[in-house]
């Protein structure tokens, strides 16, 4: 790795930005130096940053989320590693379109649910049946799930907000059995000298050997070790997203269902769901983690609350 770009990689890391934004941005400084036939980024400026972006927009035709995740980069990378204000830029972040998200009826969600098997099926019950996000689920820890008061703790939600959202009764006992399988996951690689799970960057070095805790495991363990990205030592990490979307890929193929479904859909559906059956807004608003009341209202309008019981002249009977 160049020095430079292990400069943009420590900028990364003191600033404590996650290991996924790590990647992505390395990958499109390293993009826009071999753009510009690995020209030093000292040496260029305003110009060779428009060209670069709208080169990502005309000839590679990313989206608009892609563009501003480049243009991100590349001013974190100018603030912090240059040391560069960028100003005058004639290039703006791009205005995502305003989408009404995709969501299942109860049926539908089920439909899925019944063509999964194991942790997959309970990953995605747990998506629909509290709320969460894929990351939210993957990353919960043995210590997350109150059994007791019937509770889920979302650590370092989106935004680094903590939040608490429901444990549907009808998954405690698969949580109870899912859990005491990492924790035999655990006690294997215990007894293998190992045993430390995956924590964020450098707080091994604070929590020591209290990290083979099995409060601190995954409940969704990854089925091999692998070396910790930051601090290097051998832990468990939880399973890869590409592992689940595999898995609801298929299902979703079973079901026959003609719809475009993420795991992020069965969020969408938790949230109309809830509307539906009378939840309070507000309450909604808490479980889903939304800062602004404004939106989780856009549910309102996926189940059509908006119209205010509207009839359309056609199904009026003259």
């Amino acid at each position: 790795m160049s020095p430079f770009i292990e400069s943009v990689r420590v900028e990364i890391r003191t600033r404590q930005y996650s290991l996924q934004t790590e990647k992505s941005y390395l990958n499109w400084v390293r993009a826009f130096i071999r753009f510009h036939d690995r020209r030093h980024p000292k040496e260029l400026g305003n110009q060779e940053i428009e060209q670069f972006l709208n080169h990502l927009a005309v000839n590679r035709q990313v989206s608009s989320a892609t563009q501003n995740q480049a243009l991100c980069a590349l001013i974190f990378m100018y603030r912090y590693v240059v040391g560069r204000e960028i100003e005058g830029l004639s290039y703006a972040f791009t205005k995502a379109p305003k989408r009404m998200p995709t969501v299942l009826s109860a049926a539908e969600a089920q439909l899925i649910i019944s063509h999964m098997q194991g942790k997959y099926k309970l990953i995605t019950a747990l998506l629909y049946g509290a709320g969460l996000r894929i990351n939210e689920a993957l990353k919960l820890r043995v210590k997350d799930v109150d059994f007791n008061h019937g509770s889920i703790f979302i650590f370092r939600g989106k935004g680094g907000k903590d939040r608490y959202s429901i444990l549907p009764r009808s998954l405690v006992e698969p949580l109870r059995q899912q859990i005491e399988k990492s924790k035999q996951v655990h006690q294997r690689d215990v007894g293998d000298g190992f045993g430390l799970t995956s924590l964020p960057a450098s707080l091994i070095r604070k929590y020591g050997n209290a990290a083979k805790d099995p409060c601190w495991q995954y409940v969704f363990p990854s089925s091999t070790r692998c070396q910790h990205p930051h601090d290097g030592y051998i832990c468990r990490h939880h399973i890869h997203h590409s592992a689940y979307r595999k898995n609801l890929r298929q299902a979703v193929l079973k079901s026959g269902i003609a719809k475009r479904i993420t795991a992020h859909t069965f969020r969408h559906t938790f949230a109309t769901q809830l509307l539906l059956n009378g939840s309070d807004i507000r309450t909604v608003q808490d479980l889903l983690g939304h800062s602004d009341v404004r939106t989780t209202e856009i549910y309102t309008h996926v189940i059509g609350s908006r119209f205010g019981g509207t009839i359309s002249p056609i199904d009026i009977q003259r």
